[in-house]
């Protein structure tokens, strides 16, 4: 198989973390006889600094003649730090969803046994968690029309939807909930928002066609209550944009690591795939950076592809890696390796030279000697 993908490394550490979701990448299309090549292009900050834009018209242009884009992070403390910026580095990204149309976010949340020491829930409410966020990524509150008074005392951020844009969302999350556990929960605010009542008509609608899938409703902050209570409930989620943002970082600690969650964000025709964390500019350049969250996006890009064993043999990597403890900084602040290292490692097992290839002493060596 042929695939062309779009490279976008962004700003912080966006660059290593993707650069060795590319390692992997590559190391699959050897061993399965595949062929992927890559563009590389502009947004965020970087873009600004170098054309006064945070999204270039070349890098929309390659990534809609992309099969699919890999994203790294964005964002900067220089702009994040000054409010009077005009220009900002998420206004790239944001401009990237609309015009690629990539109106649904999936993030999957599930624990891992050897990290269940970090994650903030108790065992006995985290073990097992194993569920999908959908969420609808081009319209509601974020996209609406704003406006702020003459006299600077008063703000309006407007939240619309259309019957389209819940329906379009709706039906991936049904499709997936049908293929999984067979269970929806759609997350609104029906008792006081007109656009949660909606959504909550649409989603009712449309369980008429899917009799196999269990269908409830939960008000946005009971849902978030719930994630910490009692996260092993639910199955795929599906939710507007401003609650789905929320909740899906709040469900993005249960795990242990922001650096562990993958992301992907897919429309009609393109898909974007990126991990979850921010661009941590404290850590950029230092190779210590957790790069599983973008190695796993590079998964699900795999599995866009229709991929499905070479998703599979990257996510069994990744479990390796965690199983054997070779994890970087954000896992283990003394015990760590370093983002290069964990790549090397994925790739490796990737490439059938494990465990049989990689001895203990071998992999010390390019292990970081803080202690």
């Amino acid at each position: 198989m042929k695939k062309n993908i779009a490279v976008i490394f962004g700003d912080g550490i966006g660059p290593e973390v993707t650069q060795q979701s590319i390692n992997v990448l590559n190391a699959v299309a050897k061993n399965f006889s595949h062929e992927f090549n890559y563009s590389y292009n502009l947004m965020g900050a970087i873009a600004i600094d170098k054309t006064g834009n945070p999204l270039p018209d070349e890098t929309i242009e390659a990534c809609l003649n992309s099969d699919a884009v890999l994203f790294g992070a964005i964002g900067d403390p220089k702009y994040d730090n000054d409010p009077a910026a005009t220009v900002r580095p998420e206004q790239g990204l944001l401009k990237l969803r609309q015009r690629l149309q990539l109106y649904a976010n999936i993030r999957p949340v599930a624990t891992y046994a050897s990290l269940q020491h970090l994650s903030p829930l108790k065992a006995k409410n985290s073990e097992g968690t194993d569920f999908v966020i959908y969420r609808e990524l081009t319209g509601g509150i974020y996209f609406g029309k704003k406006e702020l008074s003459a006299d600077k005392t008063q703000a309006i951020d407007e939240c619309v939807y259309t019957e389209q844009e819940i329906e379009r969302v709706a039906h991936l999350a049904f499709q997936h909930a049908a293929r999984r556990r067979k269970k929806l929960t759609l997350v609104d605010k029906a008792n006081v928002l007109e656009t949660s009542r909606l959504w909550r008509k649409v989603v009712q609608e449309l369980a008429q066609q899917y009799h196999d899938v269990t269908v409830d409703y939960m008000f946005v902050d009971n849902a978030a209550m719930q994630i910490i209570m009692n996260p092993k409930q639910f199955d795929v989620i599906l939710t507007e944009n401003m609650f789905g943002d929320i909740i899906s970082d709040e469900a993005s600690v249960i795990a242990g690591s922001l650096g562990l969650l993958p992301s992907a964000s897919v429309g009609n025709s393109a898909a974007l795939f990126e991990p979850i964390h921010g661009s941590y500019p404290q850590a950029a350049g230092k190779d210590i950076a957790n790069p599983l969250g973008s190695i796993l996006s590079a998964a699900m890009m795999l599995d866009y592809f229709k991929l499905n064993a070479e998703a599979d043999l990257v996510r069994e990597a990744v479990d390796w890696t965690l199983k054997h403890n070779f994890v970087t900084k954000d896992i283990d602040p003394v015990n760590f390796y370093l983002t290069t290292t964990i790549g090397e490692l994925i790739v490796e097992y990737v490439s059938n030279k494990v465990p049989g290839d990689i001895h203990q002493s071998n992999v010390e060596l390019r292990k970081s000697t803080i202690i």
